[in-house]
């Protein structure tokens, strides 16, 4: 029987997250790789469990590149599923748990999905998924399935490092969800980058405040595998029980939107802890006034920044040298960039409409555009969509930033939220940024709203923190202390503010209230 050319290759072996947990079932087999409320698994009886998955799904049928779906709350069989299913050759599809039957009936039809695990209190979302496919409640019937599978070595099917291994749906706020695919080869690079870059170790204790099916958790679903640290898996965000795990330091480090992280500042609880906590923090431009609470209650905070399509983070701040003997506020408003690509990602510019890069002055704006590593393979079954992301040889972000003389990026809106008034381009996170900055404010969004003299002007939304007071004349007041006349928002609503699962404002639902009724949304 012939070799094949590849088989002879002893300096070569195909890229996957897979291996990670292979090889800490034996160099961390005793440490706990999962805690799960009662629960605990070493990594050897983890490494056995994923095993057991893979094989359990090989005899229940399925063939390499199915798709195998799971809607389901952080938990360790989610956990599991990262491993289990790309160890059986399948491809894991991991459900936003806030998405509306209608459109997670739609992503398992698109996805072609073939089983789908879920949690058994989202059991109502699946009302609407296709006929046919099989049903796993993860309370009754995960450690059965589990049991039908066997411990032993599970052959590999992997050809190619580039094949893919999870499609995550985006939130489809603009449309239908798309299918971002993920290959071996991205998410085995960015999970040690994420692992490298919040500097966890075999002594870390990872908290899951993200939630997993965002970006397959920013790839940290793999990362803390490489390097034999614990998973503590919550299923919501709840923030007494968050604040008792880091002060009992059975959590050392975590990852969190900027609304999650004004949770924990307004918590009751929240008082500086004797020992640092390390986090990421991403999803929307953190502000310098949460970045510096976050400080003050002694969180070892960096900014990243990513989408979907670039497996999470793509970029870091980095701080620059004697960061640390800067005062607190300048220190704050350097960690609010989102930063330079991560030691694996490829390349990040900042472009005008011809292609051409912005000078780096940290004034001109462009669009944020990304190739390299760990960009997505593509969108699944959306060959359009693809070649209109991919224009120019480079991943269109559609994100609005600025590009600083030392190669820092900056973002300053989605394009589709740059306010346009008078002829004067205004960033919306610049104004965000002012009203938070008042003592009352605890989180806030800015849009366009239509505006006859002046075509549109800036409106804020706005949530004030419990107990706290504030009029609409006084907190532009306090805006006008922080920006240029024509920057200041021109009103003011309070209350509370729409948001995905992950903590992003909804924008689009604002723009819908106060746009309805006009074909479209500029003047």
């Amino acid at each position: 029987m012939a070799v094949t050319e590849k088989q002879t290759l002893v300096y070569r072996e195909e890229l996957t997250p897979v291996s990670f947990l292979e090889r800490s079932g034996t160099a961390h087999a005793e440490r706990t790789a999962v805690i799960d409320g009662d629960r605990r698994h070493t990594y050897s009886e983890w490494r056995a469990r994923s095993r057991r998955m893979a094989s359990a799904l090989r005899n229940a049928g399925l063939q390499k590149d199915d798709r195998i779906a799971f809607l389901a709350f952080n938990s360790e069989p989610l956990l599991l599923g990262h491993f289990g299913v790309p160890q059986a050759g399948g491809i894991i599809v991991a459900i936003n748990t806030r998405l509306s039957a209608d459109e997670i009936g739609y992503i398992l039809e698109h996805s072609g999905s073939s089983q789908v695990f879920f949690s058994p209190e989202l059991e109502p979302l699946l009302e609407k998924a296709p006929a046919g496919i099989r049903r796993i409640n993860l309370a009754t019937e995960f450690e059965p399935f589990l049991a039908t599978g066997s411990e032993d070595p599970v052959e590999s099917w992997l050809e190619d490092e580039y094949e893919v291994c999870a499609i995550d749906y985006t939130s489809g706020t603009t449309g239908r969800p798309k299918g971002v695919m993920y290959h071996h080869r991205g998410a085995y690079l960015n999970a040690l980058a994420m692992a490298l870059d919040l500097r966890l170790d075999s002594h870390s204790n990872y908290l899951w405040t993200l939630p997993m099916f965002h970006c397959n958790g920013w790839t940290f679903t793999w990362g803390f595998a490489a390097v034999g640290a614990t998973s503590v898996c919550i299923p919501k965000i709840d923030p007494p029980q968050i604040w008792q795990l880091f002060r009992s330091g059975e959590a050392n480090a975590f990852c969190a939107a900027p609304t999650v992280l004004i949770m924990l500042v307004n918590d009751p609880n929240a008082a500086p802890l004797e020992a640092p906590v390390r986090l990421f923090t991403a999803g929307a431009p953190p502000s310098p006034t949460i970045i510096g609470q976050m400080a003050e209650l002694n969180f070892d905070l960096t900014h990243v920044y990513g989408l979907t399509e670039t497996y999470g983070p793509f970029t870091i701040n980095v701080r620059p040298p004697g960061f640390e003997k800067l005062p607190p506020q300048e220190r704050a408003r350097l960690q609010s960039r989102q930063g330079v690509p991560n030691l694996v990602a490829g390349d990040v510019a900042v472009m005008d409409d011809q292609m051409a890069e912005v000078p780096r002055d940290g004034e001109t704006l462009g669009e944020v555009v990304m190739r390299g590593n760990v960009v997505m393979k593509g969108y699944y079954r959306n060959e359009e969509a693809t070649e209109e992301a991919f224009k120019g040889g480079w991943f269109h972000s559609g994100d609005v930033a600025v590009m600083h003389p030392d190669g820092q990026i900056e973002l300053r809106d989605r394009k589709k939220d740059v306010i346009i008034s008078g002829g004067e381009n205004i960033s919306t996170i610049e104004i965000e940024q002012a009203l938070v900055s008042h003592p009352a404010v605890m989180e806030a969004a800015v849009i366009a709203v239509p505006d006859e003299r002046w075509g549109e002007v800036a409106k804020a939304f706005v949530t004030l923190k419990p107990g706290q007071q504030a009029t609409e004349e006084e907190v532009i007041a306090h805006c006008r202390t922080k920006l240029a006349k024509f920057k200041v928002p021109k009103s003011i609503e309070f209350g509370d503010l729409p948001k995905t699962s992950t903590g992003k404002i909804q924008k689009f639902v604002l723009r819908d209230r106060e746009w309805g009724g006009r074909d479209r949304r500029i003047n």
